[in-house]
């Protein structure tokens, strides 16, 4: 079992930057690959990006590649999501997910899900 929370969230102006935390319980963390999802009001959960176990791969949504930085402390059981030149249209819940491999991911096949942290960009 693996418990996942994210912190971070909060207001910010277009063009502005947040990072975003997701701190997970157990030992076995550096078996899972982890990712950020997110999800706009009424919109489908999307896939923003994926880093394998050992932080040395990483994959990008087209959306968000150039801007946004995952990376992850396995020492501290943390996966960060840097997210910069953010735009009003990143606006949206922001979920950490364990799973598998990237590309697992890639494809919403999740082993755990955070419980959410809200991202809003102002114009």
């Amino acid at each position: 079992q693996v418990l996942l929370v994210e912190s971070g969230g909060g207001l910010v102006q277009a063009g502005g930057s947040l990072r975003l935390s997701c701190a997970a319980s157990g030992r076995t963390f550096r078996n899972y690959a982890m990712g950020w999802f997110r999800q706009a009001s009424g919109q489908e959960r999307e896939f923003v990006a994926a880093i394998d176990g050992s932080g040395g791969s990483t994959f990008y949504a087209d959306s968000v590649k150039g801007r946004f930085t995952i990376s992850r402390d396995n020492a501290k059981n943390t996966v960060y999501l840097q997210m910069n030149s953010l735009k009003p249209e990143d606006t949206a819940v922001y979920y950490c997910a364990a799973g598998a491999s990237m590309w697992a991911l890639a494809r919403r096949r999740t082993d755990y899900w955070g419980q959410g942290t809200q991202v809003t960009v102002s114009s």
